[in-house]
């Protein structure tokens, strides 16, 4: 993730609200939350990442339930 690039800032952006709201956050919520941190970032490349965000992030977010969107917790191994 470039954070030189209008993708990399977005997935920073996902990364730094989902962070903020560990019991996920929906599509609408989602999307609405990085248009008005980036509101100069076209609506679909904003759209574009948050739909490829579990197929380019598996480890990191997961979606318990349709729309929601959540960072995977992460267990120590013993």
């Amino acid at each position: 993730m470039n954070p030189n690039t209008i993708t990399g800032k977005i997935y920073l952006t996902i990364f730094d609200l989902l962070e903020k709201y560990p019991e996920g956050l929906q599509w609408t919520q989602l999307n609405k939350m990085i248009e008005e941190v980036h509101p100069d970032f076209h609506p679909k490349t904003i759209n574009g990442c948050v739909w490829k965000l579990i197929q380019k992030f598996p480890d990191r977010v997961e979606k318990p339930e349709k729309g929601l969107f959540k960072l995977k917790v992460v267990t120590g191994s013993k």
